[in-house]
């Protein structure tokens, strides 16, 4: 690992970053700023009966700016909804974007933005077998949920139903141009998607921060999103109207989402995202929340020191203690935080011990995997999967 560290490295932020209460109402100040003449704002039915749209389209109206509205977007979008996007893009002669919602609809957003930049559809674009030759159209992101951390990282993540595969689009050039952050629209998200995004943004820190991948600027991210985390998520599934809450974890998402860099993760998402293309059903962030613990405890042995800040950032007194116990304190104090806010374990969620072979040979094949601080062969991720029904 600390070769990997000290080599040449670059760390790229394509996106401007706009936070703080109230800050979807300067929207068309960005529209403006991009050149957007009129914005096709990509979003999903859950955010339309919450209210959401309609606390973006107001500044727009109010702004006079015209604009089009797709909401078609579903969980783990397949390419036929990006698709479908890009030709509401056309139909309704739009040139930019505004991708409003979780990460569902910030990721068709981006890829609608390939397809209307670049021949063919976003699968002929998968990061794994070809780099984007332009700059998407013009995408302004605000997130409704504090999880993914999509408005500010360079990657969407697609699934192709052919193969049951979600793949991935990324890049420098996919990054939003600018992203809007107010912890308002987050008011209305239930307590489970709280629970299940905010793991994910937890999740996004602790394996940025600990795979081969970190570099200082991501490290200082992380740090700050897991410490924002645990102070914080508990209280935002307890209280959702506790502003100062929803924004410290609409920070922990944001900061999370930096801390991905230009590059990737580990295990927890080589692992998540192959279930979600098999078993579609399986929102990412209950996934996330059911198999970070088990996965921290087969890799806490690759980067140790790491492991013991993790533990200081969740608040643990870890002096006088072994590495090894303070370790292990900073995955405890993971698995407590996932049972106070009720994460469902990995058997509620429906998949099956006996699925177990075939999901380690999907996660094994995923690019993830080589970023994770410990080898990983098959057998190793079948300790893992193997783990997350013990800890039921």
């Amino acid at each position: 690992m600390m070769d990997n560290y000290y080599k040449v490295r670059s760390f790229e932020i394509p996106t401007i970053m706009k936070h703080g209460v109230g800050a979807v109402n300067q929207l068309p100040e960005s529209v403006k700023e991009l050149g957007i003449k009129k914005p096709l704002i990509v979003t999903d039915p859950g955010v339309v009966n919450a209210g959401l749209l309609d606390k973006v389209i107001a500044p727009l109206e109010e702004a006079g700016i015209p604009y089009a509205v797709y909401d078609k977007v579903i969980a783990n979008p397949p390419i036929e909804t990006v698709g479908a996007g890009t030709k509401a893009y056309h139909d309704n002669g739009c040139d930019g974007l505004i991708g409003l919602g979780g990460g569902s609809s910030m990721d068709t957003a981006k890829g609608i933005g390939v397809e209307v930049t670049h021949e063919g559809n976003i699968l002929d674009w998968e990061a794994e077998k070809r780099d984007l030759e332009n700059r998407i159209a013009p995408l302004i992101t605000v997130p409704t949920t504090a999880g993914t951390g999509s408005e500010v990282t360079m990657w969407a993540v697609i699934t192709d139903p052919a193969r049951k595969f979600k793949f991935n689009v990324g890049g420098p050039l996919l990054a939003a141009h600018i992203a809007v952050v107010d912890p308002l629209l987050h008011t209305s998200m239930p307590p489970h998607v709280t629970a299940g995004t905010g793991m994910d943004a937890l999740c996004h820190a602790i394996e940025c921060y600990t795979c081969h991948y970190a570099q200082p600027h991501t490290d200082a991210a992380a740090l700050l999103a897991i410490e924002y985390c645990a102070k914080y998520l508990r209280r935002a599934v307890a209280n959702g109207q506790d502003i100062e809450a929803r924004y410290y974890m609409a920070m922990a998402a944001h900061l999370a989402g930096i801390s991905y860099g230009s590059e990737s993760a580990g295990a927890v998402h080589a692992m998540t995202q192959t279930l979600g293309g098999i078993h579609p059903e399986i929102h990412h962030g209950p996934a996330v929340g059911a198999t970070l613990g088990p996965v921290m405890e087969y890799n806490w042995i690759g980067e140790p020191e790491k492991f013991k800040r993790i533990a200081v950032a969740m608040g643990e007194d870890i002096s006088g203690m072994s590495d090894r116990e303070a370790c292990l304190a900073g995955i405890e104090a993971v698995y407590e935080l996932a049972e106070d806010i009720d994460i469902p374990n990995i058997a509620d969620l429906g998949v099956k011990e006996e699925e177990i072979p075939a999901l380690a040979k999907a996660a094994m094949g995923d690019p993830q995997t080589v970023g994770n601080p410990r080898d990983l062969d098959l057998k190793g991720y079948e300790w893992i999967y193997k783990r997350c029904f013990e800890v039921l």
